[in-house]
């Protein structure tokens, strides 16, 4: 198994930010509309958390545990372009070119490839980064204001077509909103597992280079491509 979960990882790469900043006095869900409406380009830092909830055997008065932590840059580009790079405490990228989503791994020397397309279609990622609207994929809904943010919780529409259970790892996944900008993300699975995902340093609609989203991996690299 990878050591950055990749479902973890395609449901939050990448949720980035607008223009102008909006008035604290709107709703999560309205700051977040507006945000997917206006956003093109964006990069800042991350931090990655991994949490549970404490065991039998331990206090139970600490709330969630810290069990794994990376951090990094992102980068994205509308429509479906996002580069997810962890720096510490290991080296290894995430990246949406528009057609394939690859993962590179530095130490094991490994890029991976698959096609992005119905991989993405409805996850947090593929919305924020996407063409598609909010609104075809998720129900949002307003929740609490906390540590200076407010949130707001997307819950995954029923595709009345579908044969399957929603593709979705998670039984929740929660936006905190910021003077416009998605300054958080929680995502719980149904064993009570979060993954918190933070943003910062956010630099809004960055000139970004043709070749950005381009990765070739380096003479004798594994390569493998996934159908």
């Amino acid at each position: 198994m990878p050591r950055v979960l990749i479902a973890a990882i395609l449901s939050i790469v990448s949720i980035l930010f607008s223009n102008a900043a909006l008035s604290q006095t709107e709703g999560g869900s309205e700051q977040l509309h507006q945000f997917v409406r206006s956003s093109k380009t964006a990069e800042g830092d991350f931090v990655q958390q991994q949490l549970r909830a404490p065991k039998a055997n331990e206090p139970q008065d600490k709330g969630l545990k810290v069990v794994r932590q990376t951090q990094g840059h992102f980068v994205f580009q509308r429509p479906g372009h996002f580069i997810w790079d962890t720096q510490k405490p290991f080296e290894q990228k995430l990246i949406a070119d528009g057609k394939q989503l690859i993962l590179w791994d530095k130490d094991l020397n490994q890029a991976t490839f698959r096609p992005a397309g119905q991989a993405l279609a409805s996850t947090p990622a593929a919305i924020l980064f996407g063409e598609s609207s909010l609104d075809q994929h998720f129900d949002l809904v307003d929740g609490e204001e906390r540590l200076g943010m407010k949130w707001v919780a997307l819950t995954p529409k029923k595709d009345p077509n579908a044969k399957g259970k929603n593709d979705l790892p998670y039984t929740k996944i929660s936006i905190g909103m910021a003077n416009g900008l998605p300054k958080a993300l929680e995502l719980t699975d149904g064993l009570g597992s979060v993954v918190l995902v933070t943003l910062d340093k956010i630099q809004l609609n960055v000139n970004l280079p043709a070749n950005r989203f381009t990765f070739n991996p380096p003479a004798g690299a594994e390569v493998l491509r996934l159908n």
